[in-house]
């Protein structure tokens, strides 16, 4: 299927401004990642966003964790109607580990809030190079961590806790949950979290699957793009490592998954080889290919409109059966 102007004329934009700041040298990534985000909170990037619900109630506040004692920033979203203690979902947003942050998932969480009657908390981890692998995975999990240690916090039930992410953020989101496995199996302390959303995920920072293959060029992400953020994101560190790269993870005994891919996008085949790996491992897993989307679909709502809603119908729908 044809991808829709909107996104084509995005892409077209994205190319005449400078391309992605992915193949830059790490020394010039702070300043370029700051003019993005000048960018995305002008008009024109608040309008491709898209408006979140005004009945959402949004405060942001700062969890203390295990490594961030002074807090990560983190935004929560409460639906209009709830039960409490409430369920909560825990989003990572995406960027390629290396940019993003709290405002580019602002309609994606307040419209999951209001689908699932869950309450959204929306992690702002830090951010690679400055902070590479394996930190943003440590941010991912202590922020789960720190909520079900404390679920008065925020007003949510510890027994129903799931975690959510697009992109970078979804390898974040299902790399929680391995921690967490993996921690319960070492008889520690570790959250039970109850189901994971992985939007488009990137799962695996060695081997170029054949979707990146197949579109090289895409209007949020290309395949070098994929490449050039790994590089930022792990520099030296072992790209194989499974808190890295998930796909290669042993999976059994990982909550239950929704897993959604993007027709015309180069990680496309991270996602649905994730997929059968997930139901290999006996883990059950639904998953839906949005045709004719393009990567990015849940940080575009005002310009897919169709596509961002649907997505977010299937995630409340998933959500609210946890």
């Amino acid at each position: 299927m044809r991808l829709p102007l909107g996104l084509r004329v995005v892409g077209t934009a994205r190319r005449l401004l400078g391309g992605s700041i992915a193949h830059l040298d790490p020394a010039d990534v702070p300043a370029a990642r700051a003019a993005v985000l000048r960018l995305q909170h002008g008009p024109l990037g608040r309008a491709v966003i898209g408006t979140p619900p005004r009945d959402v109630v949004v405060e942001e506040t700062a969890l203390p964790t295990a490594s961030v004692p002074a807090g990560l920033t983190v935004r929560v979203y409460r639906p209009p109607s709830t039960q409490a203690p409430a369920p909560v979902v825990v989003n990572f947003h995406g960027g390629g580990f290396v940019q993003g942050d709290l405002d580019q998932s602002e309609w994606f969480c307040a419209h999951v809030a209001r689908e699932s009657a869950a309450v959204v908390v929306s992690v702002d981890y830090r951010l690679a190079p400055e902070h590479r692998f394996p930190v943003p995975a440590q941010d991912a999990y202590e922020a789960v961590a720190a909520l079900a240690a404390a679920p008065g916090r925020v007003g949510i039930d510890p027994a129903r806790i799931a975690v959510m992410g697009d992109s970078a953020g979804g390898n974040l989101a299902t790399v929680a949950c391995l921690i967490a496995r993996d921690r319960r199996r070492e008889g520690r302390d570790a959250p039970a979290i109850a189901a994971q959303v992985l939007v488009y995920p990137g799962v695996e920072m060695v081997e170029v699957l054949p979707s990146e293959r197949a579109i090289p060029v895409a209007p949020i992400l290309s395949a070098a793009d994929i490449r050039g953020f790994h590089a930022l994101y792990l520099g030296d560190a072992d790209g194989t490592h499974p808190y890295a790269s998930p796909l290669r993870a042993d999976l059994r005994g990982l909550p239950p998954a929704l897993v959604q891919t993007a027709d015309h996008d180069p990680l496309r085949d991270h996602g649905e080889r994730y997929v059968e790996a997930l139901d290999a491992a006996d883990v059950p897993v639904r998953h839906t290919r949005y045709l004719g989307a393009a990567h990015g679909y849940v940080a575009t709502g005002g310009l897919t409109p169709r596509t961002s809603l649907q997505a977010v119908a299937e995630i409340g729908a998933f959500l609210r059966a946890m």
